[in-house]
């Protein structure tokens, strides 16, 4: 998908430490559409690439809405937005992606924690009332954006952290149908709570990389493993070598610098590429087991090789 400039027509507080950026076609023409679960790859002035979230209609051709939380530990994107990014500021993006979409059930519990509401918020207001409910839990009821939006929306139960505790995922999963489709998105304590609890249809996206164990080397591959591995970059005609501790991204970075990145930890999706040959090792949260099993591509910011020599489409 080719990279397209919108320009950030407003800029609007939307809770502490949450800003609302809009961001519209210079020309005005319309914006490509988008379902709920969609988020934009944007790059910032300074050439960092961040991933957020669509929180607005996807009705509405002329806007895109985005929430982002200024994280002072984070890795600096939401510091550069907050601090620098403002009113006519020209940002390039990619996308409408979606690797988190709304699928069809009989019923839908959606758990949010802090920014994690900002993918929700477009599915609970696409559905009936009646076939979805809303846990939404932040630090404070200052700190929780849309608040004011979703107050006027049953079925929803705002759960401030300072006033009201933790949210209760006991007694809110305990009684639901088997057929109900729970979402979840937030921190990643909030995710592995609700993963140990729910054994029903279960849809999560997070916003850092998952851990998870390494897993076991293929048959007969374990002392290529331990030795490093090779990649032929089959369009650049060059192989270069992975040594051990060493990522694949940084290797292939060497001799292809314009090759696209930005989590580094196998979350965002951005360094996702087409395997030609060889056996891809995975460590991200992006692809699903089908895929991995697959191994038609691979992220390669955290992927590895379970055989002595792999071949990318790069």
């Amino acid at each position: 998908m080719s990279v397209f400039r919108l320009t950030v027509r407003s800029v609007v507080r939307e809770a502490e430490g949450v800003l609302g950026l809009l961001l519209a076609d210079p020309s005005g023409a319309d914006l490509a559409p988008w379902e709920p679960g969609a988020h934009l790859e944007v790059t910032l002035p300074s050439g960092a690439v961040r991933h957020y979230s669509l929180c607005g209609d996807p009705d509405d051709r002329e806007v895109y809405r985005l929430g982002v939380l200024r994280e002072p530990a984070g890795r600096g994107g939401s510091e550069e937005i907050h601090a620098s990014v403002g009113p006519g500021t020209v940002l390039e993006v990619r996308g409408p992606f979606n690797r988190f979409p709304l699928v069809p059930a009989e019923r839908y519990l959606f758990v949010a924690g802090g920014i994690g509401i900002t993918p929700l918020l477009p599915m609970v207001r696409s559905l009936p009332p009646a076939s979805w409910s809303l846990l939404y839990g932040g630090r404070s009821l200052a700190s929780m954006a849309y608040r004011e939006e979703l107050a006027g929306l049953p079925g929803v139960t705002l759960v401030p952290q300072d006033t009201a505790g933790l949210l209760d995922l006991d007694a809110a999963l305990g009684a639901l149908p088997p057929s109900t489709a729970v979402y979840c998105c937030g921190p990643e304590g909030l995710l592995r709570a609700v993963e140990e609890r729910w054994t029903g249809a279960l849809h999560t996206e997070r916003f850092g990389a998952e851990p998870a164990a390494a897993p076991a080397p293929a048959a007969g591959d374990s002392g290529a493993l331990e030795g490093g591995f090779e990649v032929e970059l089959r369009r650049s005609g060059l192989t270069v070598r992975v040594e051990p501790g060493r990522s694949l991204l940084d290797a292939v970075r060497e001799v292809v610098p314009g090759v696209a990145y930005s989590c580094e930890e196998g979350w965002c999706g951005t360094c996702e590429t087409k395997v030609l040959g060889g056996t891809p090792e995975h460590h991200d949260s992006v692809l699903g087991e089908a895929e991995k099993a697959a191994g038609a591509s691979m992220m390669i910011c955290v992927g590895r090789s379970r055989g002595p020599r792999l071949t990318l489409d790069l």
